[in-house]
């Protein structure tokens, strides 16, 4: 006596859609009780599908890539006195000779009429994967793994693990590729895209288009973002003296002059810091093979203005006095509120410096302006308490922030700069030098 038995897709709570990643059974496989079918896959969890019958797989309903859910039928499977009594050892006979096929029970006659079998698929090979509308296998930890480095799963050609599956060290293995032949590793192809919300199921909103400055600005920091590894270093300096200074100076100027800003001086040491080491003021070829120092000294000026943030360019800082650099920052600073900078003064920058010390805090992390390789943040000084080996002074102390390509720049040179920064700061006499 043999039946034909439905296996469907159990409950597996309120999960609408459920991807079929590996079908393990065709037409003809004898299974047992609890055996795996099929591979799903949701955004969280992979999990097996098993059979609710032992005997023959008839038919079999799904395939790669089909959405289910509870209640999908996944295959059809006789059942019968001499299926149900295979031994293990029996079913492993019947599916390596299959010249000796299991005799089949004589039909019921109330049983209904099942259609022939469809001839049966060879298991399938190693899978390649291919960008064009086929989702590559693997679970969810790996995928989460790839999307954290920015891979595009679908580039990686084959899965090294059971039926093509791809695995964490396929990941591993084609970053080590691409980073040896010095491109990017996907330019975060592999990163889907945050879904969209309809924020009026929450209350009342407003909607307003994103200034065509702040799309931009936030393409290239993407870009930056996915490509650049990038390292910020966080330090502080005394700034007293330089205070002191730049107060003086003021005092003396009239009443209608440009006052001198400590950003100004700024800007000056970080000149002379870049003098000393070459690879602040260097960018690196886009085959990441060779770099191009720059014996020029341009220094963009990050500017908050009603659009969005720009980057006004000062040219040849090094040939330039304070009173000439106080004017120029204050000219271009003005043309870049009121929107009109062109596009030349905003290019050939060789480092940036993005100042909040006219807002507040106390450190941050800015993100480099490609295709330069370091940036150099501000913050609000403050005075501190700072011990000087038997009691505490008041100290007025500035905030520094640099990132930078860590292609280009090591973290020892990082510190060294940042050291030299600080020198030139803490006593501007040594700009002298």
């Amino acid at each position: 006596m043999s039946s034909i038995i439905e296996v469907k897709v159990p409950d597996v709570g309120n999960v609408p859609e459920i991807d079929i990643v590996e079908v393990l059974i065709q037409p003809g496989d004898v299974v047992t009780l609890e055996q795996t079918l099929a591979v799903m896959e949701t955004d969280k969890a992979t999990m097996d599908l098993p059979s609710s019958a032992a005997g023959t797989i008839k038919t079999v309903h799904i395939k790669p890539g089909d959405k289910v859910s509870e209640g999908t039928l996944i295959a059809t499977v006789e059942v019968g006195e001499t299926v149900a009594a295979a031994a293990p050892a029996e079913v492993a006979t019947a599916v390596a000779a299959p010249a000796e096929p299991a005799p089949t029970p004589a039909p019921v006659a109330e049983t209904p009429k099942v259609e022939p079998a469809k001839p049966a698929v060879a298991p399938a090979a190693p899978v390649a994967v291919s960008s064009e509308g086929f989702k590559p296998h693997a679970t969810p930890s790996v995928r989460l793994f790839a999307r954290e480095l920015g891979v595009d799963l679908s580039k990686i050609q084959t899965g090294s693990g059971r039926k093509g599956r791809i695995l964490q060290d396929d990941v591993k293995n084609f970053v080590k590729q691409a980073m040896s032949s010095g491109g990017a590793v996907s330019g975060g192809a592999g990163i889907p895209s945050i879904p969209a919300v309809d924020f009026t199921q929450f209350g009342e909103i407003e909607e307003k288009p994103l200034s065509k400055i702040k799309r931009l600005t936030g393409q290239n920091l993407t870009r930056v973002w996915l490509n650049l590894p990038l390292v910020t270093y966080h330090d502080e300096v005394d700034i007293g003296a330089m205070e002191d200074f730049r107060k003086s100076v003021n005092a003396g100027l009239a009443k209608d002059a440009v006052k001198i800003t400590g950003l100004i001086f700024i800007m000056k040491a970080l000149v002379a810091a870049m003098q000393k080491y070459p690879a602040f003021n260097s960018s690196l070829s886009p085959e990441g093979d060779k770099l191009y120092f720059k014996k020029y000294f341009h220094i963009g000026i990050a500017v908050d203005t009603p659009n969005g943030l720009v980057v006004p360019v000062i040219r040849d800082v090094d040939k330039k006095g304070i009173f000439q650099l106080s004017n120029e920052l204050a000219e271009k600073s003005e043309l870049a509120r009121t929107g009109k900078l062109k596009p030349a003064d905003m290019q050939g920058g060789c480092m940036t410096i993005s100042s909040l010390g006219g807002i507040g805090g106390t450190a941050f992390t800015p993100i480099v302006n490609a295709p330069e390789v370091a940036i150099l943040g501000v913050t609000r000084s403050k005075m501190q308490p700072v011990w000087n080996g038997s009691t505490f002074e008041p100290k007025l102390m500035l905030p520094l922030d640099i990132t930078y390509d860590h292609r280009v720049i090591d973290g020892a040179e990082g510190a060294r700069f940042m050291e030299a920064l600080k020198s030139y700061l803490g006593d501007i006499r040594r700009l002298l030098l």
